[in-house]
């Protein structure tokens, strides 16, 4: 068996595109889609609808939650661009969405971690963001990844969210961390200020097979056209985005653009 992950699609629609057509020259037997598909400033409601007419296996990300739950006054900018546009067909299909998969044959799906989906499983946020050139951001330790599984002992566990392409064992699980289609950097500040950047601004996406030695996973990355969404999210005021779908890496800050708030 041949799966096809996706995650963190944010919206961006020529990336998701490329990522499909990459996807079908693969022959891949499924594709599951880890979450956050809509939010931020580029195609969200047309990206919605390209992912209802796919009927891929989909589980909700944070931002699905956010966009659908949290009162106006407290969204992230992302977020009420996000609700502004969708429709009553796209709010339904993603009221709709489980927050977690089990697709069988032991691959499980989150979005963030099984108990949380803004909890990081993959990373760590660190208080030195600057310090020695620090990102404020590192790999998890394989005790702190045992314990946000949270008991899960699924051979394989599929999750997203932090936009950062990732495999690792523990404890004979393969956890996978596609990266995402549609924004290779970001930056935060919970629960301390940190930047994660992939460096390039390829779509990220994964491939997932199952054979005689046992599970493994390929990190992939495709060429899309980021300049036409750096015009798209400059367009709609967020040059934060623009900087990193151009580059992959974090330039102006988001609360540079947006100012204060919050950013849930």
């Amino acid at each position: 068996m041949q799966l096809a992950i996706v995650s963190d699609i944010h919206g961006n629609l020529p990336a998701l595109d490329a990522v499909i057509a990459d996807i079908a020259r693969a022959g891949v037997d499924r594709i599951v889609n880890l979450g956050d598909i809509a939010s931020g400033p580029l195609w969200p409601r047309e990206t919605v609808q390209r992912l209802m007419a796919l009927g891929w296996p989909t589980i909700r990300g944070n931002h699905e939650r956010q966009v659908l739950t949290l009162p106006r006054e407290r969204m992230s900018a992302a977020d009420a661009f996000t609700a502004d546009r969708l429709g009553d067909a796209e709010r339904a299909w993603l009221a709709a969405l489980p927050a977690t998969l089990d697709l069988g044959g032991g691959v499980w799906c989150c979005h963030a971690t099984p108990t949380d989906d803004l909890e990081y499983l993959l990373e760590t946020v660190t208080p030195d963001l600057g310090r020695h050139g620090s990102p404020g951001i590192r790999a998890a330790t394989l005790d702190e990844v045992r314990a946000r599984l949270a008991g899960r002992r699924d051979p394989v566990v599929l999750c997203g969210h932090t936009h950062t392409p990732r495999l690792v064992r523990c404890d004979g699980a393969l956890v996978v961390n596609p990266g995402s289609v549609g924004v290779q950097a970001y930056d935060d500040d919970r629960p301390f200020e940190h930047r994660v950047e992939t460096g390039s601004p390829h779509a990220r996406w994964a491939v997932l097979e199952r054979g005689a030695a046992g599970w493994q996973a390929t990190l992939c990355a495709t060429a899309y056209d980021w300049e036409a969404a750096a015009r798209q999210a400059e367009v709609n005021g967020r040059g934060d985005w623009a900087d990193a779908l151009r580059t992959g890496r974090v330039g102006r800050l988001e609360r540079e653009v947006v100012g204060e708030g919050a950013r849930p």
